[in-house]
């Protein structure tokens, strides 16, 4: 893995993050006052919001904060306005809001599709191509940070709407980086990309825009809704805890790791990706929930001897 030996210094430097109302962001935005960032805190809830800010000013820190729909790109432009009003500057941009559900091709209605594609892709997207001209006419050392997930390096069965929009934002990531080093500009990047940790992702639903919103939608009351909501429910409150992830990610950054791995267990399902392509292998259903149930701790004497036999 090439690494920057230059650190990345967050002390008296200015941090933008979206989400930073609960979860990944809320972490994201302690550590930022831990290591003497002031910030604009972003977010879709204003509740969740003010109680993340409450923390960080308690704390010590700095903090404004403004109710963001990153899925309108009007709104992120005042966003992005609202932090240079503010701090005069930007150095380091957390693309962190983001939401997940399951559900086949064929089940999700198309502004299901519309809703993920935007809060995941777009969001990333109106952010950067804000941003990275500021960064850039600073000249200071700055970084970006997408929040992609572990389901943007591979791919598993039952969430195809999450792993093509986790795909597409480490993709866009991975290209922009090319282009912000062939053009010499001080900023660096990296992608997040964890498996499950314990955060508020499952109840995303409670963050659902108007404009995604379809009076008495059939889809919200049908079985294979309440079915992925369980699977979501169970997945995420069974995941690894959510203190240890801001000072990860942070020292990670300081570092400059550009592919930011919390689960070290995943690496061998992303290796096994990896050959399936070299190798010009079909997809493998069984060594995926073989892998599954070695990352949590499930697996039996026939799951190990069939990933042993298919790496």
């Amino acid at each position: 893995m090439r690494k920057s030996k230059e650190k990345f210094v967050f002390k008296d430097k200015v941090a933008l993050i979206t989400g930073a109302g609960n979860g990944f962001g809320q972490e994201f935005a302690k550590e930022a006052c831990r290591r003497g960032m002031k910030m604009m805190l972003a977010d879709i809830d204003e509740h969740d919001l003010l109680r993340t800010q409450k923390w960080v000013i308690d704390n010590g820190g700095v903090a404004e904060v403004i109710v963001t729909d990153v899925t309108v790109e009007d709104q992120v432009e005042a966003m992005v306005n609202a932090t240079m009003e503010k701090f005069g500057r930007i150095d380091l941009l957390i693309n962190n809001a983001g939401i997940a559900f399951g559900g086949e091709v064929y089940e999700l209605p198309s502004n299901e599709w519309e809703w993920i594609f935007h809060a995941n892709c777009m969001s990333h997207i109106y952010s950067m191509k804000r941003v990275i001209p500021i960064m850039d006419k600073q000249g200071t050392p700055c970084y970006i940070l997408n929040v992609t997930s572990l389901a943007g390096l591979l791919t598993m069965d039952e969430m195809p709407a999450y792993y093509s929009t986790k795909h597409f934002a480490t993709s866009l990531t991975e290209a922009v980086y090319y282009d912000v080093q062939k053009k010499g500009m001080n900023i660096k990047m990296s992608v997040f990309c964890p498996s499950y940790v314990y955060t508020d992702l499952h109840h995303c639903m409670r963050h659902r825009p108007p404009q995604y919103t379809i009076p008495d939608d059939p889809f919200l009351k049908s079985e294979p809704y309440f079915r992925e909501i369980k699977k979501a429910e169970e997945v995420i409150t069974t995941g690894t805890p959510l203190d240890p992830v801001g000072p990860f990610v942070f020292d990670a950054i300081e570092k400059g790791h550009f592919y930011i791995q919390l689960h070290p267990k995943t690496k061998i399902i992303i290796k096994h990706f990896s050959k399936d392509v070299i190798k010009e292998r079909n997809p493998d259903y069984k060594f995926m929930k073989a892998a599954v149930a070695v990352d949590k701790n499930r697996a039996t004497l026939k799951d190990l001897v069939y990933l042993l036999t298919h790496l």
